[in-house]
């Protein structure tokens, strides 16, 4: 008697082949995946990723990789062309690209507020660039960590690790459920929080002091969301005589944290 899978095919005038094999990429392209050599090295250093789970590297970072770590046991010498398959298109991989444990996130209360300590949180910043370009100030000017709302941020892999040019393994990133009960519980742990709009009447200089603080910054389109303002101990601007009243908001973040980065009594 023939299979059900052989009858159903004879009726579209079709012969199965049940021992046919389609072949397919193990994982899909990207999302797990880290590249670029400053991204991937700054992984391998953080001892929080663990061992790696698969790593690509063309020969010659295959060296570079052995002579900075050993030879860890997921290392695959590969060309770029198949290192290029397992990620988006287009990625910029400098020869190497890592499959690594997630990040975890951070715990609020591991953030120490002390004095002139700084904190950024984002509000429904979504583009992995311009959050890889924060984390990368973040990390430069030396900020406690990085708040992150978990619904409305993107992932720790892949173009935001690039973008971030190794930062997200050296800032501590809290993703929260809610910004405003984020808010309340840095305020409650001596944290004061200071919203970032255009629609403010001072200054940040004016407005910040030596106090422990968190700089709220919202998405491009619309700003902090107003729940989120209301939780905030201050709100501020950042002057632009220029005339030109609008910022990218990695660059607002790279200003607001020079600021916050000047001593202060």
């Amino acid at each position: 008697m023939a299979s059900t899978f052989e009858r159903n095919d004879a009726r579209r005038g079709k012969k199965s082949h049940p021992h046919k094999r389609f072949h397919r990429r193990p994982e899909a392209a990207g999302d797990d995946w880290i590249w670029g050599w400053h991204a991937v090295e700054a992984a391998l250093e953080n001892p929080r990723r663990g061992a790696p789970l698969r790593l690509l590297a063309t020969p010659d970072r295959a060296r570079q990789i052995e002579t900075r770590f050993g030879r860890p046991e997921a290392l695959e010498i590969a060309d770029n062309g198949l290192i290029a398959q397992h990620l988006p298109k287009g990625a910029a991989h400098q020869g190497v690209a890592l499959r690594a444990a997630p990040l975890q996130s951070a715990e609020l209360d591991a953030f120490e507020a002390a004095p002139g300590a700084v904190l950024l949180m984002l509000d429904q910043v979504t583009d992995p660039q311009n959050v890889g370009a924060i984390l990368r100030s973040a990390a430069a000017f030396g900020a406690a960590g990085v708040v992150l709302q978990e619904r409305h941020a993107p992932r720790f892999t892949g173009a935001l690790a690039k973008a971030a040019a190794g930062a997200l393994e050296r800032t501590p990133v809290a993703r929260v459920v809610n910004l405003s009960r984020a808010l309340e519980q840095l305020g409650e742990l001596g944290w004061r929080a200071v919203g970032l709009t255009g629609a403010a009447e001072a200054p940040l200089a004016e407005v910040l002091d030596a106090r422990p603080t968190v700089l709220v910054l919202g998405s491009e389109g619309e700003g902090l969301r107003r729940l989120v303002s209301e939780h905030c101990d201050a709100l501020a601007k950042i002057p632009m005589p220029g005339g030109f009243d609008s910022l990218n908001v990695s660059a607002a973040g790279a200003i607001a944290l020079y600021e916050a980065a000047r001593p202060r009594a």
